[in-house]
């Protein structure tokens, strides 16, 4: 292993560096077209995006304090949800006696054994910080710790749940990208960033079921208020077996302890080279405590010193490992001190969690408040309107202007910035737009996309079908055929990819989002002749295997229009809004079941919505 050099300034602890639902478990051990300019296209009077929030995100100076202070958190140790009032005590564990992994209610997040890395390497690595003096004089309920992250969109950070449940990252976080060296305190009282970006966090959510005490489903996403420049590092997706077969090498990055001897936490980004390890293995190791599914271990055997092993330590949570150049762990607990012999660094499985993570990736939406909102046009005069979820019913509508002229209008983040953009036909010359939000000039920018697809009988936004985290766009063209443009992240598109002929029989084909869980998005369609649903489960690839066998899941043929914009209840899973000739319109709550159960009981929202003639 190769140590930390001594650094002029004042290091760092890890014992402050890490949140205290994080401390000591498992001490034992048994045995595409070109964006063209802007067309002109009749004006809209439209809103500018709600931001729930986003304007609370705090100063860059604010953000700087909070991270001065998890710096001067030496030794503070963050509260547990058991134990609020925690303040300067130190991580510990021991081992068991039988040699078993006993959980009690703390982790030792724990790189031994790394090397020094730069940023170009690891361009989604992200720095967490946290600090809350709670309001008082007395510095021992101070919290102060760090966890590492991977931005996985511009806009959003993925990390342990143990980094996240039981605090306010909100008003009391700051996230820093693009740098492998952490800030550092100078003489005059400020930070220096070393070039980074530092960001507020506007959102947080972490797994319903984590358990602080098992540190099961240890898994969370940080939603930031604007994008960052740094890349994004995609996460596997559910059907991921390959990454997780014993002896595939992965990597893991972070800025963790270097030494089994010292608390002292790099200061500078490391990384090293893990294989694999099976579930019996890991099983066999840790007992009852390694929840085989929802957690991976890797690594050699650890020598029971620093020289001869290599594993994650404490300051690496939430950090990733990567397969592939796909995130596939989430660095999560371990034995204390990280050298126990025989021990392994354990990690959240990833692929286990892509049907709960993905909705919260990609859950931009128009009023910000990561349930999806309906959009429609009234009939009468061609106004557009924005209905807010309010879970199983809508806020009062708002009114964008005027939407003459259009006869398809999708909702879909082509861009990634975490604004919801529209995908406007005119209907007049097939035309297809671009209409996005742009931040520096606080206006809508409205951008030609296809020059002509008048003929096209549907088009669709479902998000990303083809697995590379970037949304695409689906159409049929006159003859039936299913094509998908690969998105560019920039509200351009590649080259079309046939999926195959015979679309046309489906008077409707919707989709937006997950409906089954499994993270990847999907497609309903319904029959013109017998008004069979069916469901067509996303694979995540391209071209013709780009959806799975059709499944029969309703026949609805009292509804005349539908509405798929993604997760309305908030619950993670895509939903679908469906209209009766006579203005009624339904819920139906999707269940994530690829089956006849696809969706449940549907609840009613109100009648009168026959005014309108475009849903999206």
């Amino acid at each position: 292993m190769f140590a930390a050099q001594k650094r002029e300034r004042r290091r760092r602890r890890a014992r402050r560096a890490l949140p205290a639902a994080a401390v000591a478990v498992a001490a034992g051990l048994a045995a595409a077209l070109p964006l063209a300019p802007a067309h002109a296209s009749p004006a809209h009077a439209s809103p500018a995006p709600a931001t729930a929030g986003r304007d609370a995100v705090p100063s860059h100076t604010e953000l700087l304090a909070r991270i001065k202070g998890a710096l001067s958190a030496d030794q503070r140790q963050a509260p547990t949800e058991s134990n609020p009032s925690a303040g300067a005590t130190s991580p510990s564990g021991t081992a068991s006696p039988s040699g078993t992994a006993s959980p009690s209610g703390t982790v030792d997040p724990k790189i031994i054994g790394g090397t020094e890395t730069t940023i170009t390497t690891a361009p989604w690595m992200a720095q967490l910080w946290y600090s809350d003096d709670k309001g008082t004089a007395d510095t021992s309920d101070d919290i102060g710790f760090f966890c590492g992250g991977t931005v996985v969109a511009p806009t959003k950070i993925l990390t342990a749940a143990h980094c996240v449940k039981g605090y306010d990252w909100n008003a009391n976080g700051a996230v820093v990208t693009g740098t492998a060296q952490q800030p550092t305190s100078n003489s005059d009282g400020s930070v220096d960033v070393h070039g980074g970006t530092v960001s507020g966090v506007w959102r947080q959510w972490n797994h319903s079921l984590y358990s602080a005490t098992t540190i099961d489903n240890d898994i969370a996403v940080l939603t930031l208020p604007s994008p960052v420049t740094a890349k994004p590092a995609p996460t596997t997706t559910s059907n991921d077996t390959a990454s997780y077969a014993a002896g595939t090498k992965a990597t893991l990055y972070g800025w963790g302890r270097t030494s089994s001897t010292s608390q002292d936490i790099s200061e500078t980004l490391r990384t090293a080279t893990l294989p694999m390890v099976s579930d019996t293995t890991c099983g066999t190791t840790y007992g009852s405590q390694f929840i085989k599914g929802h957690m991976v271990c890797a690594g050699e055997p650890a020598s029971g010193s620093d020289s001869g092993t290599v594993a994650a330590c404490n300051g690496d949570s939430g950090g990733p490992l990567i397969v592939g150049g796909k995130v596939v762990g989430v660095v999560s607990w371990g034995v204390t001190d990280c050298v126990a012999e025989g021990s392994y660094s354990v990690f959240t499985k990833v692929s286990t969690y892509a049907g709960a993570t993905y909705p919260r990736i990609d859950d931009t939406n128009l009023n910000g408040d990561a349930r999806a909102d309906l959009f429609v046009r009234r009939a009468s005069d061609n106004t557009g309107y924005e209905y807010d979820s309010k879970g199983t019913s809508f806020a009062t509508r708002v009114s964008w202007g005027s939407y003459s002229d259009k006869n398809v209008v999708l909702q879909a983040d082509l861009n990634r910035d975490g604004f919801q953009d529209q995908i406007i036909r005119r209907a007049s010359t097939g035309a297809i737009y671009w209409r996005h939000w742009v931040p520096a000039s606080g206006s809508w920018a409205t951008t030609l996309v296809f020059g002509n697809w008048s003929t096209r009988t549907k088009v669709v936004a479902p998000g990303d079908v083809t697995g590379d985290q970037l949304p695409d766009l689906l159409s049929v063209t006159a003859s039936g055929t299913l094509y998908i443009y690969p998105g560019n992240g920039d509200g351009t598109f590649g080259s079309p990819v046939a999926v195959g002929s015979g679309w046309n029989q489906y008077n409707r084909l919707l989709g937006h989002g997950d409906f089954t869980g499994d993270g990847k998005p999907d497609l309903i369609a319904r029959s013109g002749s017998n008004s069979y649903v069916y469901l067509y489960p996303g694979t995540g690839k391209s071209g013709s295997g780009a959806f799975g066998s059709r499944i029969h899941v309703r026949t609805w043929s009292q509804y005349d229009a539908f509405a798929t914009v993604g997760d309305i209840t908030g619950d993670g899973k895509a939903d679908l809004a469906a209209r009766t000739p006579a203005g009624t319109l339904y819920l139906y709550p999707g269940t994530g079941k690829a089956t006849s159960d696809l969706f449940g009981t549907p609840v009613t929202i109100g009648t009168g919505w026959q005014q309108y003639n475009v849903f999206g």
